[in-house]
């Protein structure tokens, strides 16, 4: 026991051999101890944090715990001075690769938990996911500046020197960050979410992904429109899916000879057409026009549903009463027609000329 090994007893190796291995087994058997009871209280609770917190624990590494161990055992012994700063900074590094696989697990699991319970509301999830992936990065930069700082490597002229080139990238991808600004702006000011039925100039489809540069949409005829985010924050945009209710505005014409009693009662008739609709609001119905060929009508309605398949069936309801009672009261729907009237202007007539005066005549050269 007196035999020495690098300055320290065999009886301290074996001590600290022991206490290695006692730690390590110690700190695994309470990781799986705690995940384990978490994991039977998070299954009946619908808490968060139970769930991220047995996703966090579950995401320890092996490894970590054995240098963890290794650290306290060498601890107990009289090393040189080159080899414990070795294998403190080695013990530091595995440690703060754990704190980011932990945030990063963490952060990875709220986000699935978010998506099942509000995959109803897309303007969450896409929230949910943009910020989710900022903090990720944020959390593996300062762990890997904090790694690179416990190695001894100057962080400060590291910084600056990023700094710099970051300015000279920037100008590079110019372009590039504009999209992904772009894309921050679309996830935090939220003008459409996936799912909405948005209209851009004239194009129109249903957004499927929001994407770091470009947006894609679903357009009816199938094909997908690609987006870049910048441009597409430059156009007008209509999102149908916030449309409250449609405002129709529509309008025909009756012919001219229709007879004025009949021109006075037709507003209060399509009013009571429009009335006998569901989910319609009736605002207005007037005379509006007092054409050459005909006399226009001037219908406003509102429909209370967004759905274009049922403001098409009630339009069409609509135009077929309209007709039916245009036929019961004997009213012509007006022609594009136009009446042009020649006028014949009358000349005197001439007295015809006597004898072989009467015509033309011709003569022969000779």
């Amino acid at each position: 026991m007196d035999y020495l090994i690098l300055k320290n007893p065999v009886a301290d190796w074996l001590v600290a051999l022991v206490a290695m291995a006692a730690v390590a087994a110690g700190l695994d058997a309470l990781k799986s101890i705690v995940a384990r009871r978490l994991g039977v209280r998070a299954a009946r609770t619908t808490t968060l944090l139970d769930d991220i917190a047995v996703a966090t624990l579950r995401s320890t590494k092996l490894l970590v715990v054995a240098l963890v161990g290794l650290y306290v055992g060498v601890s107990l012994l009289v090393l040189p001075e080159k080899a414990s700063l070795f294998i403190s900074r080695l013990t530091i590094t595995a440690l703060l690769v754990q704190v980011a696989i932990w945030g990063d697990n963490g952060l990875r699991t709220w986000l699935l938990v978010t998506r099942a319970q509000r995959s109803e509301d897309p303007d969450r999830v896409t929230s949910s996911a943009a910020i989710t992936f900022l903090i990720r990065v944020a959390l593996w930069a300062i762990v890997a500046l904090m790694v690179l700082d416990n190695l001894g490597v100057n962080i400060t002229t590291l910084v600056a020197s990023l700094g710099i080139g970051g300015i000279a990238i920037a100008l590079a991808v110019q372009s590039i960050l504009g999209d992904l600004f772009a894309s921050l702006s679309i996830v935090l000011d939220k003008p459409f979410v996936v799912g909405d039925f948005i209209i851009v100039d004239k194009m129109l489809g249903t957004v499927e992904k929001i994407g770091l540069k470009t947006t894609r949409v679903r357009s009816l005829g199938g094909e997908q429109i690609v987006f870049s985010n910048n441009d597409l924050l430059k156009s007008r945009i209509q999102n149908l899916r916030r449309m409250e209710s449609r405002r129709v505005v529509f309008g025909f014409g009756v012919s001219h000879r229709t007879p004025e009693p009949v021109l006075r009662a037709l507003p209060s008739m399509l009013e009571e057409i429009v009335r006998a609709q569901p989910q319609v609001r009736f605002d207005r119905a007037h005379l509006s026009g007092l054409a050459a060929p005909s006399f226009n009508y001037e219908i406003v309605y509102y429909v209370d549903n967004t759905d274009y398949t049922i403001y098409m069936d009630v339009q069409q309801e609509i135009y077929l009463r309209i007709l039916a009672l245009l036929q019961a009261q004997g009213v012509a729907l007006a022609l594009p027609m136009q009446t042009v009237q020649v006028a014949r202007e009358a000349r005197p007539r001439a007295e015809a000329p006597a004898g072989n005066d009467a015509g033309p005549s011709l003569e022969k050269a000779a």
